[in-house]
């Protein structure tokens, strides 16, 4: 059997914390609230409801909301982002 390795793609996450942030300024983390943007992230019972290519996910509190490669977002329990990531920059870095 053939073995594979993901490859590297470098994404931009941002961590929820529902009692510090509004879906706003979650958006703004990712550049502003555009139409795809407003169809696609929202509240429903306290919790943050995001369409993916997948269907509806619900993202808890802790939970990284995370940008695809093709501008989709989607939920990631931070135990499995962890694992996953590693942290290359901040947008406000600036490049030395």
């Amino acid at each position: 059997m053939a073995k594979y390795r993901k490859k590297p793609v470098v994404i931009e996450a941002v961590q929820w914390k529902p009692n510090e942030m509004l879906i706003y300024d979650l958006m703004e983390q990712f550049g502003g609230l555009d139409e795809m943007r407003a169809k696609s992230i929202g509240k429903k019972k306290g919790k943050l409801v995001i369409k993916t290519l997948e269907g509806e996910m619900t993202a808890d509190d802790g939970d990284y909301i995370i940008r695809g490669i093709n501008g989709e977002f989607y939920p990631c329990k931070p135990d499995i982002f962890e694992k996953t990531y590693e942290r290359v920059s901040d947008r406000n870095e600036s490049n030395h």
